[in-house]
């Protein structure tokens, strides 16, 4: 190291810098010091690509300096450099290439007829925090602002439809010979060990609600099960952005099983 030349130096020390750069833009957020616009949008979704680009041009200008001029030292580090963010690159193109399967919502629901409701607490909680509106489960989201520039034929279809077709494995979750009582419990202790904060439980209205926290940008994802008519029905949903990247549907299925198994061993 302390023998190669100083361009491939330069370069490790900015592929290094890299993925501090990203952990602090996102932890940044988690942790209240900016918002998830600033995080997430203009820390890593604008000015990343930008940097990715600029540390892979220092690398390979460094990689081609060191592999023309003799000795030719300092090769090794200029590759390394040069892999870092066509690393990163490759793998945000990957995220990209998944999410571009997924619908662009954040509300999810086992039930797309009567989506199970939040207490009036949670729905506090959202206004503090200036979360997502919760739409209407009926209404095509051409016809709701967050997705007023969406095309056909996404912006003709509707909440129920988009999570119908697009999660066809999601439902209810049965008592079986269960009580109701039993499976609030069951659904409690089940956010409880999923690591859900502020997990409050309503025997007598059969709700189960829990705040789901993401680790890196803190991003917070409101979650709510109700228990009535025999059966358990769940519903997850951002409090931020606009997709959620299949993460409230992932949510839903886990939690169903972790709260089948408890209700039957």
């Amino acid at each position: 190291m302390k023998n190669a030349p100083w361009h491939s130096r330069l370069a490790l020390t900015l592929a290094v810098l890299l993925p501090i750069y990203f952990a602090v833009a996102a932890l940044g957020t988690k942790f209240g010091l900016w918002g998830w616009r600033t995080g997430l949008l203009s820390l890593t979704v604008q000015a990343g690509p930008i940097l990715l680009g600029i540390v892979a041009l220092v690398a390979l200008v460094s990689l081609i300096i060191a592999l023309v001029r003799k000795p030719r030292k300092g090769w090794a580090l200029s590759l390394i450099a040069l892999l870092v963010p066509v690393g990163i690159f490759a793998v945000l193109g990957y995220i990209r290439s998944q999410s571009a399967e997924i619908p662009p919502i954040h509300d999810i629901s086992t039930d797309v007829d009567t989506p199970p409701a939040f207490s009036e607490a949670t729905m506090q909680a959202r206004a503090a925090s200036e979360a997502n509106t919760l739409n209407d489960y009926t209404t095509p989201l051409g016809e709701i602002e967050m997705w007023a520039s969406a095309e056909a034929p996404l912006a003709n279809q509707s909440h129920a439809q988009i999570i119908t077709a697009s999660y066809p494995d999601l439902a209810p979750l049965p008592l079986g010979s269960a009580s109701e009582a039993d499976a609030v419990a069951a659904v409690a202790a089940a956010m409880e060990d999923m690591g859900f904060a502020n997990v409050t439980a309503d025997a007598g209205a059969g709700r189960v609600e829990g705040v789901a926290e993401t680790f890196w940008f803190g991003f917070k994802d409101d979650v709510v099960a109700r228990v009535a008519e025999g059966e358990i029905d769940f519903r997850s949903v951002s409090r931020v952005g606009v997709s959620d990247l299949g993460a409230n549907a992932a949510r839903i299925a886990k939690l169903r099983e972790a709260v089948a198994a408890r209700l039957n061993p």
